[in-house]
């Protein structure tokens, strides 16, 4: 096993790591950026060394600059948390030029599966079923018209470098197209530096439905059951759940679902952990849609479920252990949910909300999991992802799942900034939410059935509201006659951010 491994990420995927490295005796050594410097990864690391300006193309993006902060502290591996450089060949690549252990797959299996036309074609050649569309980039527009009436409108421009949203655009006619495909190509160049985009049938209310796979370096690898991605706003996963309320409905679909995600693996040479993701129609037929090669920021509802530690699993398959868990060995009880606390603004279509965190209030009881990268007095900077935490929670069931959650937000307070944490209350208050009826156009949707929820109270009247309470919080209950939190009048501060009677 690894003496010491670098983690090359930030906020709270770097501090998940480096709590499984202290977990497993293992030093960590933090990288940051200058606006990165109190950050709560750096001070919960044994080292951190100093790698760039705020841009992560600066700082976290520089290949050069994290191998050699592996070889001045004498860092044996490298952890690449997700995002920034954990899907990168290169980096992969450069690490085992190097001689540092890359906690991944190797760079060859995130070459294959990074270009999604390169990814289609092994899950393809692997027996996967794959949503119909073209095999490599589409090169002009007169052919993108060509497939487009063969495959038959609608359909779905997408990156073929990349993921995350960005250079995906719906076609629902010939006489969008053009647009459509400029677009597209214009953003997956800025995204990627790459304009080249491919075509696809595009599947109306889709379920993203994912399953997590595990492999070691001796040819076994195993699949971790599904999680249910469908809840997206902009083509980024909000809420997620484990398992899907659709597979879970049908026995037999997660073995099918499973087998699937292990052969596309398998064809592509893949060790470690990673995530086949998939599109699931209304009729229930399953289609590859990608392949992540890395760990995903919503694999605690996966481990909360099964049981497993998927960080010491990646650490000890990277040191070359073989996986001892047959697939019979997986178990799935009870059931888990992940909402992405961000720092953003619900009441502001949703625009990034960076500053200073004032206070800080985390939730605490049975079934709940806090992955958080932030503290009180902490500035949250603009330079990065908004993403402050990953907050879980398990039950026995679906619906006490959900009321867990409702109570855990209710008590997650985050004073100086905004936050989604309203959005989420909203959500699974939603009956068609309570009823498991997802699909990836389910926000837009409920937008659409609650108008109101985008922006629903006078924000005045909630900031004199809040003011005036928060008063009466900070008085010992035996003064105002009112629990902590809630005033004579009956209002309830509901996690500190909205009123509700």
């Amino acid at each position: 096993m690894f003496r010491k491994v670098l983690v090359a990420n930030r906020g709270e995927i770097a501090v998940r790591v480096i709590r499984a490295l202290r977990e497993m005796g293992i030093a960590s050594v933090a990288v940051y950026s200058d606006v990165d410097r109190a950050a709560l990864h750096v001070r919960m690391a044994d080292e951190a060394v100093a790698i760039g300006a705020a841009p992560s193309s600066e700082s976290y993006l520089r290949i050069d600059g994290i191998l050699e902060a592996a070889r001045q502290t004498g860092a044996e591996a490298i952890h690449p948390g997700y995002g920034f450089l954990s899907e990168n060949a290169e980096f992969a690549a450069a690490c085992e030029q190097a001689g540092i252990v890359f906690v991944g797959p190797p760079s060859k299996a995130i070459h294959a599966m990074g270009l999604k036309t390169e990814a289609r074609q092994v899950a393809k050649h692997a027996g996967v079923p794959v949503v119909p569309g073209t095999e490599e980039p589409v090169a002009t527009l007169d052919d993108a018209r060509t497939i487009a009436a063969e495959i038959g409108y609608p359909v779905m421009l997408k990156a073929a470098a990349g993921g995350g949203g960005k250079g995906m655009r719906r076609v629902f006619s010939e006489s969008e197209l053009e647009a459509a495909f400029r677009d597209a190509s214009s953003e997956a160049e800025r995204a990627f530096k790459s304009g080249a985009v491919y075509l696809e049938k595009l599947i109306l209310r889709p379920r993203h439905i994912e399953i997590q796979v595990l492999g070691d370096q001796h040819g076994h690898l195993i699949h971790l059951g599904e999680r249910e991605c469908s809840l997206q706003r902009r083509h980024q996963k909000v809420i997620e759940e484990c398992p899907s309320p659709l597979v879970a409905a049908h026995p037999g679909m997660r073995a099918e679902m499973g087998a699937a995600a292990v052969r596309a693996a398998q064809a592509a040479g893949y060790w470690n952990a990673g995530t086949v993701e998939f599109l699931v129609d209304e009729q229930r037929r399953f289609y590859f849609l990608e392949m992540n090669t890395r760990l995903q920021v919503e694999h605690p509802v996966t481990e909360l479920v099964t049981g497993l530690d998927l960080v010491h699993w990646q650490l000890r398959i990277a040191a070359g252990l073989p996986l001892t868990l047959k697939q019979e060995d997986a178990q799935w009880r009870g059931w888990a949910v992940e909402c992405r606390i961000c720092a953003e603004d619900p009441d502001n279509n949703f625009l990034p909300s960076p500053g200073k965190i004032h206070q800080l209030d985390r939730p605490s009881g049975p079934g709940i999991r806090l992955d958080s990268g932030v503290y009180a007095g902490w500035t949250v900077p603009l330079e990065y992802d908004p993403l402050l935490a990953k907050m879980a929670v398990w039950a026995e069931t679906r619906d006490d799942a959900i009321d867990r959650m409702r109570r855990v937000l209710d008590e997650y307070y985050v004073q100086g900034i905004k936050t989604n944490i309203s959005f989420f209350r909203a959500i699974l208050q939603d009956a068609e939410f309570r009823a498991g009826r997802l699909h990836t156009g389910f926000i837009e949707e409920f937008f659409e059935r609650h108008p109101q929820r985008a922006r629903r109270e006078d924000l005045a009247v909630i900031a004199a509201l809040i003011s005036g309470i928060h008063r009466k919080r900070m008085q010992p209950a035996e003064a105002n006659g009112t629990a902590t939190g809630a005033s004579a009048n009956g209002w309830v501060l509901e996690g500190r951010s909205r009123l509700l009677r």
